[in-house]
């Protein structure tokens, strides 16, 4: 299956609605705020975003709890405040993709009040219940007692997000377990066709899929997986050929072998990410690896390793076939902030790697100016120790830092100590700020092909528990070695690669050296330090 051309140079940013710009001071984010920000989205170089959901819900979940798909929040507009959204964005050159929460509704959907009634009616089969409310599930996370209706029903995540029934590729238990091909099973997988169709042709750009995962039960999920997205991608390419569909996954090779266009490496799946990113030491408050002598590779400690990460990506990009794309994001709503524990510089180096690495970025809202997370706010909409990267938007140094004329107390989330923010207007008028420097890393980026999505991924120098890692990003003629030492040690890396010599220095951070001779290349790199390099072959 083809991909959509644009996705060869996109740069995604994630925007999480109620945290963004709120325009009618109620303290929430919403669409008017948000599209008085696009051109700011704009500047950044991002020519895509991704938006958390902006469905009608009761927010048990922050919006991935939708209770009517077809209509936006109230809080954040109505569905011509996203159309204008939509239209906004698309006159700016930025693509606009939404948040797709397929496997499961809220426990208030008016399909699941209707599932759960005794007499049968058209939502009966929508989600998955059990044959009798005593009956033992043992596989599958299920709540009881909930209705007069006789059975349990499956849950996605949390108990409010009872699981819509896609089917089960290998039926176990007949009596309540329906084959995908049932008739039943076809009008759920019809309503979520609806549901595309209906966004798609507003003039969203796709979608990206929560829990991707989730939708088929039974033994041999993977194989109905696979038949279940290929279909709707299938069409999608038939009838919105330039729309995308990413997953929230974490493992490309069967996210991207199921029929998608991109998935995650983040906090889950694979380990790579979190080797490389996540594996925050004890310096950093409520760490889970204090104590256990483990660091990410980008800490200045220096004793992480990229090795991990390089190998999972190799073999990922060998086992998707050139048929999708992998995304190293900054970070997402999911989990911290990229910031916790990182000075700003650090965070240079850190985004000089994402940013050069194969795939399709994405930059979650605020991680351009370093927004670090909050600790110590109470759980928000079932946020419980994501809230922290949760937080509004810091675009000035004000009271109220430019989100939101409400008072703080109306605040979504509480925007942290004054001392510790940052903000844009600050970094917008340094040259040198991470702002700014985040800017030039996308603008080269989206400038050369060979660093975006088509280019070619292959390491000089990467060993275990060792720096610096350099690489290299290669597309017909164009040519690029990127090297980065997050450690705060200097240190050196020997390469071959042909025509260093004439190598034009694009971007860096901290102090590198380049030394060429006899063939050879040697970087030498001072502590925090980073730089990429534009092979000339005259």
């Amino acid at each position: 299956m083809s991909n959509p051309e644009w996705l060869k140079n996109a740069v995604f940013y994630e925007i999480y609605p109620q945290s963004f710009c709120d325009s009618n001071g109620d303290g929430i984010g919403d669409f008017p705020g948000m599209t008085s920000k696009l051109d700011y989205v704009k500047s950044l170089g991002c020519n895509a975003i991704w938006l958390n959901p902006c469905f009608e819900s009761p927010f048990q979940d922050a919006g991935y709890d939708i209770s009517n798909y077809y209509k936006v929040a109230p809080r954040y507009g109505t569905n011509e405040d996203l159309k204008h959204y939509i239209d906004e964005a698309h006159a700016r050159g930025i693509r606009v993709v939404l948040d797709l929460v397929a496997g499961h509704t809220s426990i208030e959907c008016d399909w699941f009040k209707q599932s759960c009634k005794v007499e049968r009616n058209k939502y009966s089969d929508y989600y998955i219940w059990t044959k009798g409310w005593d009956r033992a599930s043992t596989n599958y996370r299920t709540i009881n007692g909930y209705s007069d209706r006789s059975g349990n029903f499956l849950i996605n995540f949390f108990y409010c997000q009872p699981e819509l029934t896609y089917g089960f590729y290998a039926v176990e238990d007949p009596e309540w377990q329906l084959p995908m091909d049932h008739p039943e099973v076809m009008k759920v997988r019809e309503e979520l066709r609806n549901i595309m169709k209906f966004y798609l042709d507003m003039g969203c750009d796709g979608f990206r899929v929560d829990m991707a995962a989730s939708l088929i039960r039974g033994e041999k999920q993977y194989e109905g997986l696979k038949i279940l997205w290929h279909d709707y991608r299938t069409w999608m390419n038939e009838n919105y050929p330039e729309a995308v569909l990413i997953s929230e996954w974490s493992i490309p090779e069967k996210s991207i072998n199921a029929g998608f266009n991109v998935d995650f490496l983040v906090h889950f799946g694979l380990p790579g990410y979190t080797s490389l990113f996540r594996q925050e030491p004890e310096r950093v408050p409520n760490s889970p690896y204090a104590g256990q002598g483990k660091r990410s590779f980008f800490d200045r400690d220096g004793k992480g390793d990229a090795e991990l990460f390089v190998n999972e990506v190799l073999d990922q990009l060998d086992k998707m076939q050139g048929k999708g794309y992998m995304s190293i994001p900054t970070g997402n709503h999911d989990f911290g902030r990229i910031r916790q524990g990182r000075t700003l510089e650090e965070l240079k180096v850190v985004y000089t790697a994402i940013f050069t690495f194969p795939g399709v970025p994405f930059l979650y809202y605020g991680d351009e100016i370093g927004m670090d997370y909050v600790y110590g706010l109470k759980s928000k909409e079932g946020g419980y120790n994501r809230t922290g990267a949760r937080t509004p938007m810091l675009w000035d140094d004000t009271e109220k830092a430019g989100f939101s004329t409400a008072d703080e107390k109306d605040f979504y989330l509480p925007l942290g100590e004054k001392s510790s923010r940052v903000s844009v207007a600050s970094q917008e008028k340094d040259p040198n700020s991470l702002l700014n420097f985040t800017r030039r890393l996308i603008a080269i980026r989206r400038k050369y092909a060979a660093l975006g999505g088509e280019g070619e991924f292959h390491p000089l120098f990467v060993r275990k528990n060792t720096y610096p890692m350099i690489f290299e990003r290669k597309l017909g003629n164009e040519r690029f070695v990127v090297a980065v030492n997050p450690s705060a040690q200097p240190v050196k890396g020997e390469f071959g690669v042909p025509g260093m010599e004439n190598a034009k220095l694009m971007i860096s951070c901290g102090k590198i050296n380049l030394i060429c001779s006899s063939g050879a290349s040697v970087i030498e790199a001072d502590g925090i330090s980073a730089a990429v390099y534009r092979v000339v072959n005259d």
